[in-house]
């Protein structure tokens, strides 16, 4: 059973079992926090007698439940995500009179229900937002934290050095960090949004408590781990059934999870890092209850979830043909990687006189695939929680230029590409320093995208990191735990060059995470990402190129093929370049390709999901047709052809 067909009705059921609690439906406060972008007057919220009929919710004669497609447009502002639940709670937020900042997180917070395993409570993200009144693009940090005790040496064996078996630390406690999500809500939600906490999460509670159709994806996800979350007693309790995944087209309820929601929503998000939900965040990753195995305690204390704060960040900003592109800053790599991918195609463009857009589908992805991993190389020595990252330098067409003069039109550099000397002094044509190995990411993220009326944007990445995560359930509240330590790197890449991914105290990891948002002559115009681990970055980026320079529709950019090189010794590919003429081209040029990453039995790279303004209070939100199960794109008033 697809999404589409699975989760037509979940809607329907969180709005009535709200109606029976007594909860509000209307998201929009009787006043907007002071200095955020002023919403219309609200229409009335529903009586509990309206109709709560398949598609219309109980909300008046509104075509409120929109169907599960990857590309709808029209007014009134849009929502993209991976889900067909989580986008409509935004949607119906930004029906409601609420903003970008409030629809994003009632989505975010929507989707910790359904793709637990991929985001939720006990993760961390990282938020870029166009403020439409303020003309100003702002990020929030919301990545995990190391705790106060962690040194260069934690994931390394004291008697040996060596580092920590890889796979041992992810299903532990020590692998978790100090969640930042609910501080990033909260945060959000105080500088730029109009609804209080309470009212942003209480879809996620009903949707939680009342339950969502289980699709293939979600039973996938849950076999691919159910020996591992068995080991975990109260994971096994919460998320399988009998042993096993739940069955495809039953319905899914975590009432533990929508009392955690119920927490944070009455208490605020001190509960988390000060109060009662802390306390078992801290004694469960320090001393997991497992079925009897042998699993590594954290280190995590209270003092440490006392100590997080979310961050208000300057954003990396560069320019690409006219576009003024902006991402998120260290400790994410995205933004930076994302920039110099770019200014690496164009420095490709003047270097042989040939434009993107005229090249073949191989020679076009050849230059993709030397500009991504000559990023990755320079993002891998020199990107990280460290003071002196070179950000301008990294960012700067010169740097671009020094980097492109290797570059051969019919061949590939041999993998892994030496890193460049980001130092300002760009006259020659020196080759790299090192070469250095790729390092390991995990791939299981989220993304969600939302504008609304008024022209504000928000791109949204969020995850637990692995998928899964840790694999321990914090008892009583039902959510998942982090494992986002284990993107430290354990030892250094290179003996005697310095890493700045090294785990340290209260240390932020390094992150591929790529929220982007593009401007054009200081007006939205596109915003974007992807999940992934390290193919976020080129799954931004080569949907960012496709629509600009392969002059593809959005939808199609965001379908495309994808490849993603990393400055490893092969590069990930998809089938339909993998096993066609393309693939044999790239061979011939001197690329090695390999599977991408793997959904079970899937070959596929990302989960795009994007939004594009058209101008004249127009959207077009697209999303992914069939990886991980196809995304969930609306917009608040559909044009008349996609109406119900």
């Amino acid at each position: 059973m697809s999404r589409s067909s699975a989760r037509t009705t979940t809607r329907s059921r969180w709005v009535l079992g709200a109606l029976v609690v007594g909860l509000p439906l209307s998201l929009l406060p009787a006043t907007a926090t002071a200095g955020a972008t002023p919403a219309p007057t609200p229409s009335p919220a529903p009586s509990s007698s309206a109709s709560t009929s398949r598609h219309g919710g109980g909300w008046h004669g509104h075509p409120t439940d929109l169907p599960k497609v990857p590309v709808m447009k029209g007014g009134g502002g849009a929502v993209s995500s991976v889900d067909r639940d989580a986008s409509q709670v935004g949607i119906d937020v930004l029906r409601r009179g609420g903003n970008a900042a409030d629809a994003a997180v009632a989505t975010a917070a929507a989707l910790g229900v359904t793709e637990p395993y991929s985001t939720g409570i006990g993760g961390g993200g990282f938020l870029v937002y166009y403020d439409a009144r303020a003309r100003r693009v702002s990020t929030i940090d919301g990545r995990e934290t190391a705790p106060a005790t962690f040194t260069s040496k934690s994931f390394t064996d004291p008697s040996t050095g060596k580092a920590l078996d890889f796979t041992t630390v992810v299903n532990s406690g020590l692998s978790v960090g100090v969640p930042g999500t609910p501080a990033l809500w909260a945060k959000a939600l105080r500088d730029h949004g109009t609804l209080s906490l309470n009212r942003a999460l209480a879809p996620a509670e009903q949707l939680a408590r009342q339950g969502f159709v289980v699709d293939q994806t979600f039973a996938d996800q849950t076999a691919a781990n159910a020996a591992r979350f068995s080991v975990f007693p109260e994971t096994a309790r919460v998320f399988l059934r009998d042993g096993k995944a739940p069955a495809v087209g039953s319905t899914f309820r975590n009432p533990d999870m929508a009392k955690a929601y119920r927490t944070l929503r009455t208490q605020g998000v001190s509960a988390l890092y000060a109060g009662s939900m802390g306390r078992a965040v801290v004694a469960e990753s320090r001393s997991p209850h497992t079925d009897g195995s042998s699993v590594m305690g954290g280190q995590l204390t209270m003092r440490d979830l006392r100590a997080y704060r979310a961050l208000t960040k300057a954003p990396i900003h560069s320019s690409y043909k006219g576009f003024d592109v902006f991402g998120m800053p260290v400790p994410s790599s995205g933004g930076i990687a994302v920039a110099e991918i770019l200014n690496l195609m164009r420095a490709y463009e003047k270097a042989t006189g040939v434009r993107t857009s005229a090249l073949s589908e191989a020679d076009y992805l050849h230059r993709f695939s030397e500009a991504s991993a000559t990023a990755f190389a320079d993002r891998n020595r020199w990107v990280g929680d460290v003071p002196g990252v070179p950000v301008r330098q990294l960012t700067s067409p010169a740097f671009a230029a020094e980097r492109a003069c290797l570059f051969d039109p019919a061949k590939a550099q041999p993998r892994p590409i030496p890193f460049g000397s980001p130092d300002g002094r760009y006259t020659s044509c020196a080759p790299g320093k090192a070469a250095q190995p790729e390092p390991y990411e995990g791939l299981s993220t989220s993304h969600l995208t939302v504008m609304d009326r008024w022209g504000s944007v928000a791109s949204y990445t969020l995850t637990i990191e692995q998928t899964g995560g840790s694999g321990i359930t914090v008892p009583g509240y039902g959510f998942l735990l982090n494992n986002e330590l284990t993107d430290f790197n354990f030892t250094p890449l290179t003996p005697g060059v310095p890493d700045p991914n090294l785990p340290g105290p209260g240390k932020r990891p390094r992150s591929s995470m790529s929220p982007t948002i593009l401007l054009h002559e200081g007006r939205p115009f596109l915003a974007v990402g992807s999940p992934g681990g390290a193919t976020i970055i080129t799954s931004t980026s080569q949907t960012i190129l496709g629509y600009l320079d392969r002059r593809l529709s959005l939808v199609d950019a965001i379908r495309a093929p994808r490849l993603s090189s990393r400055n490893g010794s092969s590069e990930g590919a998809e089938p339909q370049i993998l096993d066609g003429p393309v693939g044999a081209a790239l061979r011939a040029k001197g690329h090695v390709l390999a599977p991408g990453a793997a959904a079970p039995a899937v070959n596929e790279i990302g989960a795009v999901t994007a939004i594009r303004y058209l101008g004249h209070g127009r959207f077009e939100a697209a999303a992914e047709t069939t990886r991980r199960g196809g995304g969930s794109a609306m917009v608040v008033q559909p044009s008349r052809h996609q109406r119900h």
